[in-house]
């Protein structure tokens, strides 16, 4: 029997099938269709046979291929040094073989009943993103490039001079003729998140994970589409040209991967500050067992641990494979997805009466928790996922955060199983939804509805509106289901012996809780008009408007009158003026209001507020208008809120980078590498005392 004739090659002929179409998808489509843990198991079967049986290999294995090819849309261009893919190891045993077979190639193998020696490697966290190659041209960024095939990618110069974290010039005394940086771009998870509500309110596809979201990001063709989606940036790998000397202010020519990773952050580039270097292979797969836990607090999503030899020089004498460096390898963590049955699907009603779909089915472990619900956002996700009663689907946590339904397997539904639909009633209310044109959420209208009356409640009392403590859900909903409550008013009409009577209510926590409502009524103007929960007015708006408007009536007035007024504030665009408009408009609205007044609300700012916009006053004459602060670790009673609340009352301005322009950084315990821009930069630093003392000076605090 020929060896095509046999069941191995029939399976290599498949799995190669398989793979490619897959690769195709991933790396030319952009539109991924299978899991990356399916893919990692179809190819580790399909490299086990081809090791086991040679003359299976043919050209166009994907064994045997460094990656995809260049989508089209992009100039491609060849890269000056080739960008290897790394070879996976996906347990502790196959790390160990890695570096038994690394021994071999260094001629360091130890002698019988000897144990084998320490070579010193790096740990470096594998985030999953997108792959990019950086050449500078003395010192400037000359040209950005995905990675391609490895050996020619495409031209992405103008949109990777948008991510903020990558310099456009090195921080060099003498900078070489050329440099060649790799590494990588990503999404952090809560941008990812916030591109997908974006994309989800639009009706449009949701990205896949943020792997695919900078993908599809870094191929946009308008460059203002990638900065405003804040893609961010770590360097790993560092070419040199051999006749390079430093400067004298300049970080001497690295001999270590590890010293690769200082020059490149004195280089002025981002590093990923949870590399290490590891003595050994017990330290290596020590560091591998630690972010295997500590990567779920990390704000951007990791997959593995990439361990590599640390000398450079030991580096060049393993050398490579046909498709990969023998000195290097990435360690992966097992698969955060998982198949699971759909049991029901349920509904949710926020507080803007938006109807949200969610999907319940059997729990599985995902992330460190178990897991057995996932929102699917809306209709029309709804209707792409083509979902039926008692299908299996695909779970995963988005960013290694968020529960979603990645897809439905449709090859295991059963028999005449019903297509799910949004129902067409309210689920809290039994009113009828309306879903507008143009828009992809689905509502309830019924201002009376409990669902939004409790969304509404717990709005109002939270940290950024009124910050009511003691009111949490548990206490909503029994205030809502016994009727004491209609409206955000109402909360004010209660008493200790009405709030003792609940459940888990005593008397000492009624009065605390009648005590913090009347203290809420002093809250500031912007609190108070973000607390209403009014339709795309959040946090950041409401004390632009409240600056602006410095009274609910100026505002209602500004709204039916002169909503140019309200497009003229810096941030604000007409979607917003036309929902004010809209709020203050109806009748319930004008209504609350009215009440809230009546309780002691002053809806309005207050002198002090007044004094600290306007510079004016005793409390104003020196104000901070005008200068940028930072904010940096923990500081020792004050929270980084309070801080910025103080800065900001005072005139300051708050922001999250450090620049050039930034007056002071204020820096607390554990400050982290904002503080080393800072003193880079020349930028004053304050503790918490000086904080204090500027803000005293400035009549902010007493």
């Amino acid at each position: 029997m020929s060896p095509t004739q046999t069941p191995q090659a029939q399976r290599a002929a498949e799995l190669r099938q398989l793979l490619s179409r897959a690769a195709h998808a991933y790396y030319v489509l952009d539109a991924p269709e299978m899991e990356d843990a399916v893919y990692d198991r179809l190819y580790r079967e399909l490299l086990d046979l081809e090791t086991a049986h040679p003359e299976l290999i043919t050209p166009d294995s994907p064994t045997q291929r460094v990656g995809g090819a260049p989508a089209e849309g992009f100039q491609s261009v060849r890269h000056r040094i080739g960008l290897l893919s790394l070879d996976n190891a996906f347990n502790t045993a196959e790390l160990e073989a890695w570096y038994t077979r690394l021994l071999k190639v260094l001629d360091r193998e130890p002698a019988a009943g000897e144990p084998e020696p320490p070579l010193a490697m790096v740990g470096e966290l594998k985030i999953d993103g997108n792959a990019l190659a950086l050449s500078y041209a003395n010192g400037l960024l000359l040209r950005a490039a995905t990675r391609g095939d490895g050996e020619q990618g495409e031209e992405i110069t103008a949109n990777v001079r948008t991510i903020a974290s990558l310099p456009l010039r090195l921080q060099l005394e003498q900078p070489p003729a050329w440099v060649e940086v790799r590494g990588e771009a990503l999404i952090p998870d809560a941008t990812f998140a916030a591109i997908n509500a974006e994309r989800a309110a639009r009706g449009e596809a949701l990205f896949a994970n943020p792997r695919n979201a900078c993908a599809g990001t870094l191929r946009q063709l308008d460059p203002r589409v990638v900065a405003a989606r804040r893609l961010d940036f770590f360097a790993y790998t560092l070419h040199l040209p051999a006749d390079w000397q430093p400067g004298r202010g300049d970080p001497p020519r690295p001999t270590s991967q590890w010293e690769s990773l200082q020059w490149l952050r004195a280089a002025g580039f981002k590093v990923n500050p949870n590399a290490a270097l590891l003595p050994d292979l017990a330290a290596v797969e020590a560091f591998f067992a630690q972010w295997d836990e500590g990567r779920r607090r990390l704000p951007y999503a990791t997959d593995g641990v990439v361990v590599k030899l640390d000398d450079l020089r030991l580096q060049d004498a393993a050398g490579f494979t046909q498709k990969a460096p023998r000195w290097a390898i990435a360690l992966k963590y097992p698969a955060e997805e998982a198949p699971s049955r759909l049991l029901r699907l349920s509904c949710q009603v926020g507080r803007t009466g938006v109807v949200t779909p969610v999907a319940e089915f059997e729990p599985v472990p995902l992330a460190g928790t178990v897991v057995g619900r996932a929102t699917l956002h809306n209709a029309d996700r709804l209707a792409e996922l083509d979902l039926h009663a008692g299908d299996t689907i695909v779970v995963r946590k988005a960013g290694e955060i968020i529960p979603e339904v990645l897809r439905v397997l449709p090859a295991l539904r059963p028999a005449g199983a019903v297509r799910l639909e949004l129902p067409h009633t309210c689920p809290e209310c039994g009113s009828e939804l309306v879903r507008e044109q143009g828009e992809a959420a689905t509502r309830c209208v019924n201002s009376s509805c409990p669902a939004i009356l409790r969304g509404a409640l717990r709005h109002w009392v939270s940290k950024g509106a009124l910050d009511v403590d003691g009111l949490g859900s548990k206490l909503i909903e029994q205030l809502v289901d016994r009727g004491l409550v209609g409206s955000i008013a109402d909360l004010y009409g209660l008493d200790a012996a009405v709030l003792a009577s609940l459940d888990r209510m005593g008397p000492k926590s009624a009065e605390n809780l009648v005590v913090a409502l009347a203290a809420s009524r002093a809250q500031p103007w912007s609190r108070q008009l973000y607390g209403l929960g009014i339709h795309h007015v959040g946090e950041v708006n409401a004390k632009a408007l409240a600056k602006a408007f410095i009274s609910a009536a100026d505002l209602a007035t500004a709204a039916s009158e002169t909503p140019e007024l309200i497009t003229a504030v810096y941030g604000i665009g007409g979607e917003i003026a036309q929902s004010l408009q809209q709020w203050f408009a109806t009748l319930a609205n004008q209504q609350l209001l009215a009440r809230l007044e009546q309780l002691g609300f002053s809806l309005a700012a207050s002198e002090a507020e007044l004094a600290a916009a306007g510079g004016s006053g005793a409390a104003g004459s020196a104000t901070l208008a005008g200068q940028t602060f930072v904010l940096t670790g923990t500081l020792p009673s004050l929270s980084r809120s309070q801080a910025q609340a103080l800065i900001e009352a005072a005139g300051g301005k708050v922001s999250g980078s450090v620049s050039k322009k930034t007056s002071y950084v204020v820096a607390g315990a554990e400050a982290g590498s904002k503080l080393s821009k800072a003193e880079s930069l020349g930028v004053a630093v304050l503790d918490e005392a000086g904080l204090q003392a500027l803000l005293l000076s400035a009549g902010a605090v007493a």
